[in-house]
């Protein structure tokens, strides 16, 4: 793994850069259009190295974790009557040693849908790193799990948020860990899996919203802990503050977007956009432009 306390200055990267991707990041994350693949195709279609460059994949993935910063302090601001509530209940189960509130039972089945995607990225955290982030994958998982959303939300459904229980869970968590391979989208997929479970657009996309948080908390907190070892190379602080600051305000405004559009029209809207972005960045890689 590359040390970051001695990684070298040419691998900062400018603020503004570092903005560009905080803003990537904190809309991707939450609109179902993968923030992994486009952290990933808009330094690619800029042309940017350094902090995002294709050599320094341990300080990609660390810069990727820390914008993810930002999009969970966004989401628990907009959430955060519900996740204390839910964080009430939790306490109150493990003191009474038993599961008697909807809200209680909620509070552990977010954290059940995080097992299946920590354990995968445990395993395959190398292989998901320097095998699954080429352009032309990215551009194919786009375009496909796009039209799977599409699919999916032509379903009927007639579940709610109360109706979430360890079957879903299971389900929408070994969805979440499909979206470790950039292009599919965390959002995207838990949300394609919940229209096919039968829940309706806002349950769909509000349990999106909520799992997204043990499973992205506990990922910035395993690479928090090597930053607090090993630190952060030369030049790079302003670049990750920036960054965060970026992505968490662009991230409130994208979950506000999200559930505002599924409550009142469909998602064909993102379905249109990662279909017509696949295509587009499979014309470059055709084209002598690359």
């Amino acid at each position: 793994m590359l040390d970051l306390a001695q990684a070298d200055p040419a691998t900062s990267i400018p603020v503004l850069h570092a903005i560009v991707l905080g803003i990537t990041q904190g809309l991707s994350e939450f609109l179902p259009i993968s923030s992994s693949g486009h952290l990933i195709l808009v330094p690619w279609l800029f042309g940017w190295e350094g902090l995002t460059g294709p050599a320094n994949v341990d300080l990609n993935k660390t810069f990727d974790v820390a914008l993810h910063v930002g999009t969970i302090l966004a989401a628990i601001v907009y959430f955060r009557r519900d996740l204390a509530r839910l964080a009430r209940a939790g306490v109150t189960s493990i003191r009474q040693r038993a599961i008697r509130t909807v809200d209680e039972r909620l509070a552990w089945l977010l954290v059940l849908s995080a097992i299946p995607g920590a354990i995968v990225g445990a395993l395959l955290e190398d292989f998901i790193n320097q095998r699954l982030g080429e352009i032309w994958l990215i551009a194919v998982m786009l375009i496909v799990f796009g039209l799977v959303l599409a699919l999916a939300d032509r379903l009927p459904s007639n579940l709610g948020e109360g109706d979430y229980g360890p079957r879903q869970a299971v389900m929408m968590g070994l969805a979440q860990a499909a979206a470790l391979s950039p292009g599919v989208s965390r959002s995207g997929i838990t949300m394609t899996a919940g229209r096919f479970l039968g829940f309706d657009r806002n349950a769909a996309a509000r349990l999106s919203f909520l799992m997204s948080m043990p499973i992205t908390g506990g990922a910035a907190l395993y690479k928090g802990a090597e930053l607090a070892v090993d630190g952060l190379p030369p030049g790079t602080a302003p670049a990750f503050f920036w960054g965060i600051v970026a992505s968490g305000i662009t991230g409130l405004a994208a979950v506000w977007l999200v559930l505002r559009v599924v409550r009142t029209r469909s998602f064909l809207p993102f379905v249109v956009y990662r279909v017509l972005l696949g295509l587009a960045v499979l014309a470059v890689l055709a084209s002598p432009l690359r």
